[in-house]
């Protein structure tokens, strides 16, 4: 099998132990990929040395670095990206679930599903976690298009068994017969991964909540995901809906659905008690900066939140993020730690949409960083992509102003190439 020895600046995770800081550039660098797998990682002298058979690829200035990781996103919101003017229940109401509802045609859901991907792609992301609908159909169109472009995905079905219309609504005992069929079928085929996936705790019954949780403890190693805090006016919705839990992470917490594996989008307004028992279970938040602007939900502490130990994944969270691409939710995620008084470096930002996201999604063994051993899924970055960038770029102090500035300006024309399981297979 024919091993590609690639060229250029190269982002390395290994050997930094500044927090602020957790990545360094080896600006004369190669990644060795055979098969699918990177096989070494290192200075591109040696590596070239040591493999004289290896076909390089030269990416010179380019930045070669692990494919973006994206930790929520809902796949069937594809086609209302961008619709105007809601908050969170209006926006539910007004165009995701009549949008949903298309997805019990097969043919509907295999083509959103394949464009999604496509767009992801060519935005550099090679991983994602994604929310199905009710539908077993599209978790079955969503795995079946990543699976013939070889990507690593997790997904779920959505369930929901009230405060939604009619044909958007399964039932407690149908949400866990379903998933759990689903997870049988899916889970571990390939690189995909199963997701349990109540959407959250307003539009599942107590039952529903109970026969998830208790799904979750016949398969622990699936991955559960759901939103939190999202929006005050959610949070009181709650209250009222759960009268007894002590707050709105306790409404899954009783039921089962607070673990280690666990993914909470959002989680912006936690308590204090919150935000120790997510810590004390090892469970993982999840930043979803452009949509938490698009909605008008709030800011996201990042700072905080990881300085309690708590997991943290970034993710797009399309259709209610406003982009589909990683660099603009990077942008994103800057801006709204600087509007509390937080300076994230441009590599703490690379950082999270990669290796941060990947050990979110519990595969930080398998993805997210360039080292022996992990799977071939690499983006790499023109850091001169337009004019504008270019100009910025020819005025750079150091790498890491280069870095920044594709960050703040990039989209997916910063996009040079893409590998996903070590096949070359560019921007689609």
């Amino acid at each position: 099998m024919q091993k590609f020895l690639l060229t250029g600046h190269v982002l390395r995770f290994d050997g930094v132990d500044d927090p602020d800081c957790p990545a360094w550039i080896d600006s004369d660098g190669a990644v060795l990929i055979d098969g699918g797998h990177i096989a070494a990682v290192g200075a591109a002298p040696a590596l070239r040395a040591a493999h004289p058979m290896a076909q390089e690829v030269a990416y010179g200035a380019h930045l070669i670095c692990p494919g973006f990781v994206d930790a929520h996103v809902h796949y069937p919101q594809t086609a209302i990206i961008a619709s105007w003017g809601k908050q969170l229940i209006d926006w539910l109401n007004t165009y995701t679930f009549p949008e949903e509802a298309r997805f019990s045609d097969p043919e509907y859901a295999t083509a959103i599903a394949q464009t999604y991907l496509r767009l992801t792609r060519a935005a550099g992301t090679t991983t994602v976690c994604s929310f199905c609908t009710i539908h077993p159909e599209s978790v079955d169109a969503f795995f079946t298009a990543a699976q013939q472009a070889g990507q690593r995905v997790v997904a779920g079905k959505t369930c929901m068994d009230r405060n939604a219309p009619d044909d958007l609504r399964d039932t407690a005992q149908s949400g866990y017969d379903d998933s759990r069929a689903l997870a049988d079928r899916w889970h571990g085929v390939d690189r995909l991964s199963y997701a349990i996936t109540p959407r959250f705790s307003p539009t599942s019954t107590r039952d529903q909540l109970a026969a998830l949780g208790a799904l979750w403890a016949e398969r622990p190693d699936l991955l559960m995901q759901t939103h939190l805090s999202e929006q005050l006016p959610e949070i009181d919705w709650v209250r009222g809906l759960f009268p007894d839990a002590r707050d709105y992470l306790d409404t899954y917490e009783q039921f089962g659905l607070l673990g280690a594996r666990g993914l909470y989008g959002h989680a912006i307004h936690l308590t204090p008690r919150e935000q120790s028992r997510l810590a004390e279970m090892g469970a993982a938040v999840v930043h979803c900066p452009t949509s938490n602007t698009f909605i008008g939900s709030g800011l996201f502490d990042y700072t905080g939140l990881s300085a309690r130990g708590i997991r943290v994944g970034l993710a797009t969270d399309t259709g209610g993020g406003s982009s589909f691409s990683m660099l603009r939710t990077m942008a994103a995620a800057y801006e709204i730690a600087q509007l509390r008084g937080q300076s994230l470096h441009p590599a703490r930002l690379m950082h999270m949409a990669t290796a941060g996201s990947a050990d979110a999604l519990h595969v930080g063994d398998k993805i997210g960083t360039l080292a022996a051993g992990f799977e071939a899924d690499i983006a790499v970055l023109n850091l001169s992509s337009t004019p504008a960038i270019a100009q910025r770029a020819a005025n750079a102090q150091d790498i890491w102003d280069l870095v920044f500035a594709t960050i703040m300006m990039g989209d997916d024309r910063a996009i040079a190439d893409l590998w996903i399981g070590g096949r070359r297979t560019g921007t689609d």
